[in-house]
């Protein structure tokens, strides 16, 4: 039997079932086309992830408090003010592979101007955060160490917080805002970036000396977070092990028991990022592959 007789007698079968061969090849049509559309949506969503991770800077550093495992006690309160100043401070002085580096702490809450307020987050961090996030001052300034030293209340805001406090054309700077009931002078506004890949307004901020949200704002000594970069990509994973092993050496840690915690690069990130969307990418193709399969 020759191609030009199969072709024949299932043009024939599809003209003796034209509903049902209609349906067939509705199946077909669809299957095919969430096979591709899924795959697409995963590539996307890939790319988009490790472009948003090219903006924040691949060879960020993050330390945060806890050993980074979820379930049990071992996400306890007691365990997120692990990290102090001096934490910082060693990681300045003894990774050489650090470039730059800030301690962190944040608070979400009210930020009220005149009769109108809106709900936001304040960082407490140091100048170096704007060249580790990426960010820039695009008016006014930035503040300076004298204004980490006593704790000074000034800070930078973001345009979401700049649209949802003034009118059009007002200007911000030199204005003073209330984040929780405590007084801020803004003396500078950031660049706009726009939303991430993960849907994060990242205008929608305020930036302020890192000793003033610990003491006048949260009343606290520990730090919540560092923020480093290592001086290029390929120094990073190198400057996470001698960070860990500066942090367990000033935590006393013995030899054997599990870090209170944890550093990851913003390339480790990335990776768990996109293996989660991988693992998706499949289930939907896999779901889609079937409703192909079915159709034929």
């Amino acid at each position: 039997m020759n191609y030009a007789n199969l072709i024949r007698i299932a043009l024939r079968a599809l003209a003796n079932n034209k509903f049902r061969g209609f349906l067939t090849m509705l199946g077909i049509i669809i299957g095919v086309g969430s096979v591709i559309s899924m795959l697409a949506i995963g590539q996307g969503s890939k790319r988009s992830i490790r472009d948003q991770i090219s903006e924040m800077g691949s060879n960020m550093i993050m330390i945060n408090p806890g050993n980074g495992k979820f379930g049990g006690v071992r996400q306890s309160a007691s365990s997120m003010q692990t990290l102090k100043l001096e934490d910082y401070e060693a990681i300045v002085r003894d990774v050489d592979l650090i470039d730059k580096c800030t301690p962190s702490v944040n608070s979400s809450g009210q930020v009220i101007y005149g009769a109108n307020n809106a709900p936001t987050t304040i960082y407490g961090v140091n100048q170096d955060y704007l060249d580790i996030r990426k960010f820039s001052v695009g008016e006014g300034e930035m503040f300076t160490d004298h204004d980490i030293k006593t704790s000074a209340k000034v800070c930078i805001v973001g345009q979401t917080v700049v649209d949802n406090l003034f009118t059009k054309g007002e200007e911000p700077l030199g204005k003073t805002i209330r984040f929780n009931k405590t007084p801020f002078r803004i003396i500078g506004v950031l660049t706009p970036k726009g939303y991430n890949s993960m849907g994060q307004d990242q205008d929608d901020m305020i930036i302020a000396p890192y000793t003033t949200i610990q003491k006048r704002l949260l009343a606290i000594t520990y730090i919540q977070g560092i923020f480093a970069s290592a001086i290029t990509e390929d120094d990073s994973e190198e400057a996470i092990e001698e960070i860990s092993a500066i942090l367990r050496q000033n935590h006393k840690i013995a030899t054997g028991d599990e870090d209170d915690f944890h550093v990851r690069s913003q390339e480790e990130l990335s990776s768990m990022m996109s293996t989660t969307t991988d693992l998706m990418t499949v289930l939907l193709a896999c779901i889609a592959g079937i409703s192909l399969l079915v159709g034929g």
